[in-house]
């Protein structure tokens, strides 16, 4: 890997710790990731028309991708509703690679290897000791069901899109496409569980939603540029990175309280996240 493209991936890992900072930074969670998804939408209807329409064996992927991806926003604004970036970050992140792994054998028959064995020992030993520390803390409760279920709508849709990228002419066909269904199926669903109010924001909450939108796309368009020219297990391990951004913000930009037990459980999932991918 060259080190453009190594500045590039930890800049992607930074954006993406960046978005969650200023969605947990917003006075409403869910209206702020309301905004950013439908900010998201409009950028990929832009993008969308440089190319032409999905192929129809694209379709089932991309609809199933939109469906996970707002899924995965929805849990997460409620966890942030609930507890601290530096606490929720992680468990959302790092769980879902623990997921796929696990979910894979049955799905695609891949077998673990032992250093993705260990990996999953690591991350489920990280992920207990953040959610425990959740409880010493006496944070809200609530926040750790919602982060995992963040995790397990993440491992829908890397799945899904692993599989309906490499059908596509372009992969930002298939990001343009993936984030013109999310509002989709996001926009109504958060409306129906809102209410239409949620759409009536200050001026900040525009600024911040919008800033957090181009952060995701660009985080996420680097990311998958990166996996075409350098090793993708390479590319996926730099990119849980940002869970210790996440923390650092956390604690540097938010003033979250970072005790070992926090510093330690990030510490342990990084490191099992990286053992998945070695």
């Amino acid at each position: 890997m060259s080190a453009g493209v190594l500045a590039a991936v930890l800049g992607a890992a930074f954006l993406h710790a960046g978005w969650n900072a200023l969605i947990k930074s917003g006075a409403s969670k869910v209206g702020g990731m309301a905004i950013m998804t439908l900010v998201q939408g409009l950028l990929g209807c832009a993008i969308a028309l440089a190319y032409p329409l999905p192929d129809a064996a694209i379709w089932p992927w991309l609809l199933a991708s939109g469906a996970f991806h707002a899924g995965y926003k929805l849990f997460l604004a409620f966890a942030y509703e609930q507890g601290d970036l530096s606490r929720v970050y992680p468990i959302a992140r790092g769980a879902a690679p623990m997921i796929v792994l696990l979910v894979s054998p049955l799905l695609l028959a891949d077998v673990l290897r032992p250093a993705e064995t260990l990996g999953v020992l690591v991350l489920g030993a990280g992920i207990a000791t953040m959610a425990a520390g959740s409880l010493r803390a006496r944070e809200a409760r609530r926040l750790v069901p919602y982060a995992l279920g963040s995790a397990l709508m993440t491992a829908g849709y890397t799945i899904a899109d692993g599989s309906g990228a490499r059908l596509s002419v372009a992969a930002a066909q298939y990001v343009a496409w993936l984030f013109i269904l999310d509002v989709v199926v996001f926009a109504p669903l958060i409306t129906v569980l809102r209410g239409v109010a949620i759409w009536r924001a200050d001026l900040r909450a525009w600024s911040l939603g919008a800033t957090a939108a181009a952060a995701s796309y660009g985080a996420y368009a680097i990311a998958v540029w990166a996996m075409t020219v350098a090793p993708i297990a390479l590319v996926g391990a730099l990119r849980e990175t940002s869970i210790l951004f996440a923390v650092l913000i956390g604690r540097m930009v938010l003033g979250e309280r970072l005790d070992r037990w926090k510093l330690t459980a990030a510490i342990l999932i990084v490191s099992g996240v990286a053992l998945t991918r070695l």
